[in-house]
């Protein structure tokens, strides 16, 4: 049984809140003054939690009331789902999953024989709900290498029962990138730009948290 959508908490959204006041990565840079670029479909892969966490908040660093963090890069992950008319997208759920730090996902077929490796403090999926902008905010670790792949996010857009993108994210820079072949699968260079984005330094954090900003556009607006 699935377990039952948790919105945000109000200490996320507080932090969301913090960050949307003080990073230029909250905006859509350049969306309604230029041609907006859909944001391809990809592979959800083999590992979307087969069991979902009890936890599916988004905060994936901590599990319900642990005090222990998850090890990885903390990230501040942020965005906007946009349909494809550039109209923010409203009670869009959007789920993200990817690997622990030890390059573990949160799926019986890939942590069952590496639960020696796995960490248990990770939720490693993801929920959140936009709002009237069509924000989004993940509190989360820069994603790491899995063997054959490169680091990389997954996503999954929903609203209602209509599920209308899965894709991935992927680090700009990363010199596993141009090895990886689902990234270059995509033979659209301005697609392909607009899923590698940059994981840069937050000023103000004195532990060397992370900023990383993701919009989404739909090939479609959902309802037309």
């Amino acid at each position: 049984m699935s377990s039952p959508l948790v919105l945000p908490s109000r200490r996320l959204f507080l932090a969301s809140t913090a960050i949307a006041a003080t990073s230029p990565f909250w905006t859509v840079r350049g969306a309604y003054a230029e041609e907006l670029t859909q944001t391809p479909s990809q592979t959800e892969g083999p590992f979307y939690p087969n069991k979902l966490p009890l936890d599916t908040d988004n905060d994936l660093l901590i599990i319900n009331d642990g005090i222990t963090p998850a090890v990885g890069e903390v990230t501040h992950l942020t965005g906007k789902v946009l349909d494809a008319k550039g109209n923010p997208l409203k009670n869009a759920v959007i789920e993200i999953w990817q690997c622990d730090a030890n390059g573990v996902y949160l799926h019986t077929n890939d942590s069952g024989r590496k639960k020696d490796k796995q960490d248990k403090n990770f939720q490693g999926f993801g929920r959140f709900v936009t709002g009237s902008t069509g924000e989004y905010y993940f509190r989360t670790i820069k994603p790491v290498p899995y063997p054959g792949r490169t680091p990389h996010i997954h996503f999954k857009i929903k609203q209602g029962r209509q599920e209308l993108l899965t894709t991935q994210l992927y680090i700009k820079g990363h010199a596993g990138n141009e090895r990886d072949g689902i990234w270059k699968g995509v033979r659209n260079a301005k697609q392909r730009d607009a899923i590698t984005v940059d994981f840069t330094k937050v000023k103000e954090s004195k532990t060397g948290e992370l900023s990383a900003h993701f919009v989404i556009v739909l090939g479609t607006t959902p309802g037309e």
